[in-house]
């Protein structure tokens, strides 16, 4: 902490917005940020600095903010005490536990939880006591297809394949947008796209696969317009060419087992049908996979852009396939696995009881832990043993961010108790009987072990609040172990956690030493002894954070858990998978439905959140992109509103003509439409734009991730006449 006046300091921590993880140096003054600036003196970590992180203090003043722990009544609120609050709370739960058992209690949590390990720890602690089986997150939105994919090759999803974009002499981009939404998915590489632009300008090959011109296609050196779901098509393409050529760098070995396989697959694989299937030309496809095989050294690498469709897994699997068969695998220039400091995952697989059986009304697996949000609907409103009558949602907004948000909505009104823990109240809390306020990311202490090694160099760093809560908010992760003691039930799903918490708090207040009392950094310094890499004072005694060790490759064997430690190439459910896919008629758009719904990134937006920040965002609510030709046909012009339908809902929308988007392809950005309600009755809700997600149907998912098809829902767009007189 370094003094920037007599009347303020300066904490120098880290943005927790996404995964570049921005090292940031907050001016603090009488209590209040007044400034947020890039910290230049991080090592690492903080060149994608952006305006995100810079207004992220707007939050903290918010006219509409939570600030107490508040009680519905009638259509109202009011605020309540955290004794009162815990009380009703545990109380209510405790009969819905007893009357209807484990699974009729439900939680889901959003993505900002990613960066707050002490909450996971805590919320999962509560969730084991109960037993329930009825947990959900946002994983299911985004990236489940990169989870679902590592286990089945590697054994583990706990993997971070960075991509070295700067020793990358050929970068196959597909799905991704990195010049907007920087070089970050599911892993951080710091300032990546102008790392990416630098390799280019060095004679690196940069290959940009999207079905729209966004900033990273313009840049490219080859745009390669692919038709909206059909990535996995293009992709193996690409694996037939390199297989059928013989530009493959692996076959069966000690290192990876079924190649034999994926040449069988390529070889049954028409590339002609390939490319009607996708709607790039063959002699494309054939260009594409030479100048790929051919580098020296590279990588293909797949994100959202690609997860979002009812056939992203095998698109995901494929683009590994490729990097693993043409040897871009933990090797310089290729995708690599970092070193770690810490294994957080011996640790977590004791405390955690992730559920295990299938989803009650669907029958469904659980992935990763969780189940596919888009079931959440149906699991409160099917009756039955295991009926959802009782739910947390913690700092999250499942109407606003997953598909049918209309069925959800009506859904959760019919709960028995809807607990909303969150800075605002929103979409998904209109109808909470109790709002629980949060802490803010600048108000909260975090070490993030579990991105250890997500970082595209050996770096840590311990990010400090920079102011405390107000007086009336407390950390998340004390609510739910409150809530646990309360109901008395077995905290981490472990006798005898409940007396040591319990006696831990009250030789706290015997001593005066706050530090005695039970808190999840216990379990941070439980593994970084374990961890024999990096002491605590270690970490916390650099405050701009540090590069630990020196990058090294060749460390991904040590990480693998499948098959005495080698890559599965064709693990049966994906090999299953895109043979009925190669078995399906081409694509066609239903009559009624013309178009195909996409999404874009907005630099300005995480996901769905931030759209509140007043004077963040130049053009804020979003727009229809529509191709020149298919808005001449409908008679539209820039600025004119279009209904947009689909067989699940209907919105309204300005129309941007661009010839960015192809014809029959409409894009809309994800995150807008989601109303901020004064808990207090005061004024009328706040709402921006329209909710694109309303579009999405919660029934068409991917058989393999359970992510709905946000990226390829097939719509119709129709001119709004004006009022006439």
């Amino acid at each position: 902490m370094g003094q920037t006046s007599d009347a303020g300091h300066t904490v120098y921590t880290f943005c927790r917005i996404c995964e570049a993880r921005c090292g940031l140096a907050v001016s603090v003054a009488n209590g209040e940020v007044v400034q947020i600036a890039p910290d230049k003196q991080n090592p690492h970590s903080w060149r994608d600095f952006c305006a995100k992180g810079r207004e992220a203090g707007r939050l903290l003043r918010h006219d509409r903010r939570i600030l107490s722990p508040m009680r519905r009544v009638g259509d109202r609120y009011v605020e309540a005490t955290w004794d009162e609050a815990i009380a009703d709370i545990s109380l209510r739960l405790r009969r819905v536990l007893d009357e209807y058992g484990p699974d009729a209690i439900g939680a889901y949590w959003g993505n900002p939880n990613g960066w707050a390990e002490s909450n996971h720890l805590a919320r999962d602690a509560f969730l084991d006591a109960i037993g329930t089986t009825q947990r959900y997150n946002s994983a299911s939105l985004d990236n489940n297809s990169a989870l679902y994919v590592c286990n089945e090759m590697y054994g583990t999803s706990r993997l971070f394949l960075i991509p070295d974009v700067d020793r990358a002499r050929c970068m196959l981009l597909v799905g991704t947008n990195p010049a907007v939404s920087a070089f970050n998915w599911a892993c951080s590489v710091p300032g990546g796209w102008s790392r990416v632009r630098a390799a280019q300008a060095d004679g690196a090959d940069l290959i940009v696969v999207d079905p729209r011109r966004t900033k990273t296609a313009a840049a490219a050196d080859t745009h390669v317009v692919v038709r909206p779901g059909q990535d996995w098509a293009f992709l193996l393409g690409l694996v037939k060419v390199v297989v059928s050529e013989g530009m493959f760098d692996v076959t069966d070995s000690d290192d990876a087992e079924g190649f034999a396989e994926i040449v069988q697959l390529a070889a049954d694989a028409d590339l002609q049908h390939l490319s009607a299937v996708c709607d790039v030309p063959v002699d494309t496809i054939e260009d594409v996979a030479r100048r790929f095989a051919g580098s020296p050294t590279g990588f293909c690498f797949t994100a959202t852009g690609v997860a979002h469709h009812t056939t992203g897994t095998v698109a995901e699997w494929l683009g590994h396939v490729l990097n693993v068969i043409t040897g871009r695998l933990d090797r310089p220039g290729g995708r690599y696995q970092q070193r770690s400091f810490v294994d957080p995952a011996p640790f977590q697989a004791r405390l955690k009881r992730a559920p295990k059986r299938p989803s009650r009304v669907r029958g469904l697996p659980p992935l990763n832990g969780t189940h596919s949000m888009a079931e959440i609907a149906g699991e409160i409103s099917t009756p039955g043993p295991g009926q959802l009558r009782a739910m947390i949602i913690h700092a999250g907004n499942p109407v606003n961010t997953g598909p049918s948000g209309a069925d959800l909505d009506r859904s959760l009104e019919q709960l028995d108790l809807l607990v909303a823990v969150d800075f605002l109240q929103r979409e998904s809390h209109r109808h909470a009987d109790w709002l629980i306020p949060a802490p803010h990311w600048l108000e909260r202490d975090d070490l993030l072990l579990s991105f250890a090694a997500s970082s595209d160099e050996p770096f840590v760093q311990y990010g400090p609040s920079a102011v405390p809560p107000p007086p009336g908010v407390r950390p998340e992760w004390q609510f739910f172990i409150d809530l646990g003691l309360a109901m008395k039930v077995p905290l981490f799903g472990r006798r005898g956690a409940n007396t040591v918490i319990r006696l831990s708090r009250g030789v706290a207040r015997l001593t005066g030493l706050r530090s005695l009392a039970f808190h999840p950094r216990w379990y941070t310094r439980l593994l970084l002894r374990a961890g024999r890499t990096l002491s605590w004072n270690d970490i916390v005694s650099r405050p701009h954070g540090y590069v630990w060790a020196e990058r090294r490759y060749g460390v991904l064997r040590d990480h693998l858990a499948a098959r005495g430690r080698r890559i599965v190439l064709a693990p049966p459910p994906l090999m299953s998978r895109t043979r009925e896919l190669l078995a399906q008629p081409l694509p066609s758009a239903p009559v009624e439905f013309p178009f195909v719904l996409i999404n874009k990134r907005e630099k300005n937006l995480m996901n769905s959140w931030l759209s509140d920040i007043d004077g963040l965002h130049r053009r804020p609510g979003g727009e229809v992109e529509m191709n020149p030709v298919d808005a001449a046909e409908l008679d539209v012009a820039d600025g004119d509103l279009v209904r947009v339908t689909s067989s699940s809902g209907a919105i309204s929308m300005p129309v941007s003509v661009t010839d960015a988007v192809a014809r029959r392809v409409v894009t809309i950005g994800h995150g807008w439409g989601s109303r901020v309600f004064d808990p207090y009755g005061r004024e009328r809700p706040v709402v921006v734009g329209s909710d694109r997600n309303l579009l999405v149907s919660n029934v068409d998912l991917d058989p393999l991730s359970q992510i709905p098809a946000l990226n390829s829902t097939h719509v119709n767009v129709t001119k709004v006449q004006a009022d006439v007189g």
